[in-house]
């Protein structure tokens, strides 16, 4: 019986020079770059909330930096014979029991504000990073002297001790000397935060291949631990400038910030027109209205990155 055939077939094969081995085994790769960073700007540029809180923020600074833009009146200046008037030509929010005029010192009042706040967070920026990472990475003994001294200040309230302070250094008040009785005090808070993330970083599969590959201790926290654990600190930051901005508020309104006869400050417009409220409260109004809206640009900001630096948060939108 004659054995069945296997039916013959022919298979085609390109010519190498038609088919080059560099086409076949290229890999195109479409996706864009990520990491933590990037992703929280396509995130945030993404929210309308950031840009507000972006134009607000710009515009307050702007005025801050060159106030002369704005008005050419002298905040200092009063004239009595306009004492608590309306609005008049250059003068389109009036003026204050001194015959001063508003627009100006709100104008002027943004510099004193934002310079303060911008002060105290940098102390706290400094002091409590530097306390946070060197507690958290190298725990021990060290970790031990910088959590109760940060527990002691943490235990006293800052507005207090800045009110203390001001009181004892009378002859030394302008924005540096505010600066660091509020910033002195409010340190702990960012130091508690930074040390919780370096405690969780510090034991990432990266953290110990650099420690393997022979890096010292201290550049492998500068290198790897701080900049993979700054995030929750920039978060903190954000939202405590705003808090700054109104602890001065509240000092200059307690007569203890800032003088009034050297600085304008929207704390002190405050405080003097408290006493017009009944008969003339547009006076009141304004350097409120300004605080208010100084202070929820920077809270809106805070609370847009923090939802962009939280991966969880952003899945969840």
């Amino acid at each position: 019986m004659p054995e069945p055939q296997t039916p013959k077939i022919e298979h085609f094969v390109a010519p190498f020079e038609e088919t080059p081995v560099a086409a076949v085994d290229a890999v195109v790769v479409k996706e864009k770059k990520s990491n933590l960073w990037l992703d929280a700007w396509r995130d945030m540029r993404g929210r309308p909330m950031f840009w507000i809180s972006a134009v607000i923020i710009l515009l307050v600074i702007l005025i801050s930096l060159f106030p002369s833009l704005f008005t050419s009146v002298n905040p200092q200046v009063g004239d009595l014979d306009h004492s608590k008037s309306g609005p008049s030509a250059g003068h389109p929010l009036g003026f204050n029991v001194q015959g001063q005029d508003i627009y100006a010192r709100l104008i002027y009042g943004t510099s004193t504000s934002v310079s303060v706040g911008l002060l105290v967070i940098l102390i706290t920026f400094v002091l409590g990073g530097i306390a946070g990472s060197l507690a958290g990475y190298f725990g021990g003994w060290v970790d031990t002297i910088l959590s109760r001294l940060g527990d002691i200040f943490f235990s006293i309230p800052y507005i207090l001790a800045a009110v203390i302070v001001m009181s004892v250094f009378q002859e030394y008040r302008n924005p540096l000397t505010i600066a660091f009785a509020i910033g002195g005090f409010s340190w702990p808070v960012s130091a508690r935060i930074l040390r919780s993330e370096i405690l969780r970083v510090k034991n990432s599969d990266y953290v110990m291949a650099s420690t393997a590959l022979g890096l010292s201790r201290f550049k492998t926290l500068l290198k790897h631990v701080i900049p993979n654990s700054i995030a929750p600190l920039i978060v903190v930051t954000t939202l405590s400038l705003s808090a700054a901005i109104v602890a001065e508020a509240v000092l200059s309104f307690l007569g203890v910030g800032l003088p009034p006869a050297e600085f304008v400050s929207w704390g002190n417009d405050i405080s003097s027109a408290q006493r017009e409220l009944r008969n003339d409260p547009q006076i009141l109004l304004y350097p409120s209205l300004a605080l208010a809206i100084t202070v929820l640009g920077f809270v809106m900001l805070g609370e847009v990155v923090r939802d962009a630096l939280d991966p969880k948060a952003r899945a969840q939108r």
